[in-house]
C-alpha cells in the first residue's frame, strides 16, 4: 500500500539503490526533506534508513549502526545536538560520522555543531552535487578507517595466536634444560631431555612455518583446499602427548593414564594443530590440577561421524561462576597464576576457535566424582 505524501517517515524505513556504497541514517522531522534526501542517496548507491525524530533515530542506530548520519539541527523534543550527544555516549556509535543538514547561517550554532562532534554540515536548500560529494568523502573515510581497524585487529589476533602457540614448546625446552642442569639428573634420562628440547624446538619452528604458509595459502585457494583435507590419527596424538609431557607431569607429582580403543579413528584436522590444542589442555592440567595426581586422556567415538578426545583430571574443577567466562579471551582458570605470569588467558579461547574452524567443538564439563573434563569433538575424516 502506498504511503500518503504527507505521512511522516517511520523509524527503520529503508531506501535501497542499485548498489550499496554504505548505510546512511537520515533524520529530519520534515517528511518532505526525508523523502528528497533519501531518494537522492538511494539513486546513488547508498542504503538509507530514515527517522523523523531524535528518539526514533537513536533506536534505529542502536538496531544497526550506520556508516554516516545526516541529521537536522532543529527538531522538536530531542534536537540534533541532543541526538548527537546521545549517540556519542554509546561506544558502538561514537565513531559514526555525523553531518548536520541545516538552514541556519548562525556562526555560533555551526561552531557548536563541530564542538558537539559533527564532522561537517550542509546548508539547506542544498545542491545535490554538494551533498553527494560531502557524503561520499565522509563515507570513504569511515570505510577506510574500518578496514584499517579490521586489519590491525586481525594482525593482533595472529600475534596472540603465534605467541601462545610458541609458549608451550618453549616451556618444554625450559623444563628439559633445567632438569639437565640438576646435579642429581639421572644419566639414563639425559637422552630423553635432549630429545624433548629438539622436538620442542622443531615444533616451534613448525608453528612459525605453518603461519607463514597459511598467509600464502590465503592467496591460493587450491592449496587452501588441500590443507583442509589433512587428517590426524587420535592414537598417534595421544602417544605424542605421552612422550612430550610424561616427565613434566611426573615433575608435578602427576601421572598420565591413557584410555584409547584398539581401533581409534582419524579426524579432519591437521595433526600439528590437534597436538597444539590437546597440549594446551595438558599444560592447564599441570598448572591447575596438580592436587589430582592423575591426568586421564580418553579417546572415544561419539555421535555418528564424530570422535572425541577427553582430558580429565581429579583436581578442584572449575567453579560454576567461572565456567561462563572460561572460553573468553584473557580469562585465567585460577585467581593465582601458577605459571609465574606466563599464562595469557588466551589458550582456551584460541583452542575453541581452532577446533570450531575444523568443524568441531570444544567444551568443559564437571567430571563425575570431582575434577575437570575438557572435551574435543571433531568430525571423522572422510574415507
Amino acid at each position: 500500500m502506498r504511503r500518503r505524501p504527507d505521512t511522516p517517515s517511520m523509524p527503520h524505513t529503508v531506501i535501497r539503490g542499485p548498489t550499496t556504497g554504505g548505510t546512511i541514517l537520515v533524520v529530519d522531522d520534515q517528511a518532505a526533506n526525508v523523502r528528497v534526501v533519501g531518494a537522492l542517496l538511494g539513486r546513488n548507491g547508498y542504503e538509507v534508513m530514515t527517522a523523523s525524530s531524535g528518539p526514533e533515530a537513536l533506536a534505529a542506530a542502536r538496531t544497526r549502526a550506520p556508516d554516516l548520519i545526516l541529521l537536522d539541527m532543529v527538531m522538536p523534543g530531542m534536537d540534533g545536538f541532543d541526538l548527537l550527544a546521545a549517540l556519542r555516549s554509546e561506544p558502538a556509535l561514537r565513531a559514526v560520522p555525523a553531518v548536520f543538514l541545516t538552514a541556519t547561517q548562525d556562526r555560533d550554532l555551526l561552531l557548536r555543531a563541530f564542538e558537539a562532534g559533527a564532522v561537517d554540515y550542509v546548508t539547506k536548500p542544498f545542491m545535490p552535487e554538494e551533498l553527494l560529494a560531502r557524503v561520499g568523502a565522509h563515507i570513504g573515510l569511515k570505510q577506510a578507517r574500518d578496514r584499517l581497524e579490521r586489519v590491525a585487529r586481525e594482525r593482533q589476533e595472529l600475534v596472540n595466536l603465534v605467541a601462545h602457540d610458541l609458549k608451550n614448546p618453549l616451556t618444554c625446552v625450559l623444563f628439559a634444560s633445567q632438569m639437565l642442569r640438576q646435579p642429581d639428573c639421572l644419566p639414563e634420562r639425559v637422552p630423553r631431555y635432549l630429545q624433548i628440547i629438539e622436538d620442542s624446538a622443531q615444533d616451534a619452528v613448525g608453528y612459525i612455518r605453518k603461519y607463514l604458509e597459511g598467509q600464502a595459502r590465503a592467496l591460493d585457494s587450491a592449496q587452501a583446499r588441500a590443507a583442509t583435507a589433512a587428517t590426524a590419527c587420535l592414537q598417534e596424538t595421544v602417544d605424542w602427548l605421552a612422550r612430550r609431557y610424561d616427565l613434566q607431569l611426573e615433575g608435578c607429582g602427576m601421572h598420565l593414564a591413557l584410555r584409547v580403543p584398539e581401533r581409534s579413528g582419524r579426524v579432519a584436522i591437521e595433526p600439528m594443530v590437534l597436538r597444539q590444542v590437546a597440549g594446551n589442555l595438558v599444560s592447564n592440567a599441570m598448572k591447575y590440577a596438580q592436587s589430582g595426581g592423575e591426568l586421564e586422556l580418553v579417546v572415544r567415538a561419539s555421535a555418528p561421524g564424530f570422535w572425541q578426545l577427553l582430558a580429565r583430571d581429579r583436581g578442584p574443577g572449575i567453579p560454576a561462576e567461572k565456567q561462563r567466562q572460561l572460553f573468553k579471551p584473557f580469562q585465567r582458570l585460577g585467581a593465582q597464576d601458577p605459571a609465574d605470569s606466563l599464562s595469557s588467558g588466551l589458550g582456551l579461547s584460541l583452542a575453541r576457535q581452532i577446533i570450531a574452524e575444523a568443524g568441531g567443538q570444544l567444551w568443559y564439563e564437571d567430571r563425575e566424582g570431582g575434577g575437570a573434563c575438557f572435551v574435543i569433538e571433531l568430525p571423522q575424516a572422510a574415507g
